[in-house]
């Protein structure tokens, strides 16, 4: 039923789903739940610790023998200068004031760890089926051990120039994130957020300059949505925001009250969350301080001082300072399980492109 089943034959899957890994809302339930319903499920594990990665990857092997794929990120660390965190912190200074909080007490830094030595031998260790990688790649002894202990790789690329270089250095796909995509844009080789084209520009694009298969990500959430990437030569797709009301996320009350009542033109692309560009549900930080902000500090470092504000804020049902990370197409989110939903989606799909053949 599926026009390229190349993704499928990869990653040894039922459908051409890949669950996107959204840090800070999820973890293996819902993994899990997506590999029942099909998908391939994708542990985000940026903001884990290697312990607590064993542990997640050990909670999905014991629910389910679908294959598995870990997430990193790959940014380069860049020191929060005194300057910077001064700045940012007189920005806020209002907000701390407004809910009793003391802009001097101790946070605890913003945890957001790129891939290095320490993860790659969790990766040897638990040899997940994929490993995913955002904001490029790492450096190439890495990136070799993770080859040599048999995993795919794939990455992210939000450009054509990004998506050639992923594949001169031996992913063996290619995510193609549009500018419609939720969360972190995946971009490496550049920085221009204003330039970056849309999922229905981009994909066709990378399909006619690299060889290897690509995963269209951004603005789907629905059977259309998927017939639409297959039409454009995709082979597969990543979805992340679709799944965000489904009951295995861990978005917090106040966040699903957000989405349930978001439309198209709620979220925007923002640094002043995390530092670098997402997109997300636009709050009221978002309103007032950004969306794009001067004072907002280098990746990740942004998040720091917003952690006691977030916290006060969801403590009354509020999303003031939350990075609700999901894309354009968030309005057509459902609360149905994770593992419904991914047949649903598959379904529909498959139903759109039988139509469209005949």
């Amino acid at each position: 039923m599926w026009p390229d089943r190349r993704l499928i034959d990869l990653f040894k899957t039922e459908f051409p789903i890949v669950l996107a890994p959204m840090a800070g809302v999820m973890d293996a339930e819902l993994v899990i739940a997506a590999a029942r319903g099909g998908a391939l499920g994708s542990l985000p594990c940026a903001m884990l610790s290697a312990e607590k990665a064993r542990e997640q990857v050990g909670a999905i092997r014991k629910h389910v023998s679908a294959p598995v794929n870990m997430n990193f990120f790959c940014h380069t660390p860049v020191d929060l200068t005194a300057e910077a965190e001064a700045r940012w912190k007189q920005r806020l200074a209002d907000y701390y004031s407004e809910h009793g909080l003391d802009p001097a007490a101790p946070i605890n830094a913003a945890n957001r760890a790129p891939f290095d030595a320490a993860f790659c031998e969790v990766v040897e260790e638990l040899k997940p089926e994929v490993v995913s990688f955002h904001f490029g790649l790492p450096e190439a002894a890495l990136l070799k051990r993770v080859k040599a202990a048999g995993c795919i790789v794939i990455s992210s690329a939000t450009t054509v120039k990004e998506a050639v270089w992923l594949e001169q250095r031996g992913v063996d796909a290619v995510i193609a994130q549009g500018a419609e995509a939720g969360g972190h844009r995946g971009m490496f080789l550049t920085e221009k957020i204003s330039e970056q084209p849309g999922t229905f520009a981009l994909v066709p694009q990378v399909v006619d300059a690299v060889k290897v298969p690509v995963i269209a990500c951004g603005g789907i959430a629905d059977g259309r949505g998927i017939a639409a990437a297959f039409a454009l030569g995709a082979s597969g797709v990543q979805i992340g925001s679709a799944y965000l009301r489904c009951p295995e996320s861990k978005v917090t009350p106040g966040g699903r009250k957000a989405l349930a009542e978001a439309g198209d033109d709620s979220t925007v692309i923002t640094n002043v969350m995390t530092g670098r560009p997402a997109r997300g549900v636009q709050n009221r930080l978002m309103r007032e301080v950004g969306p794009i902000s001067p004072d907002a500090p280098v990746f990740p470092h942004a998040a720091t001082a917003l952690g006691p504000l977030k916290a006060a804020a969801e403590k009354q049902g509020r999303v003031d300072f939350t990075n609700l990370w999901a894309g354009q197409a968030i309005a057509m989110g459902r609360e149905v399980p994770a593992a419904e939903l991914t047949r649903d989606l598959a379904r529909s799909a498959q139903a759109r492109l039988k139509a469209l053949a005949g």
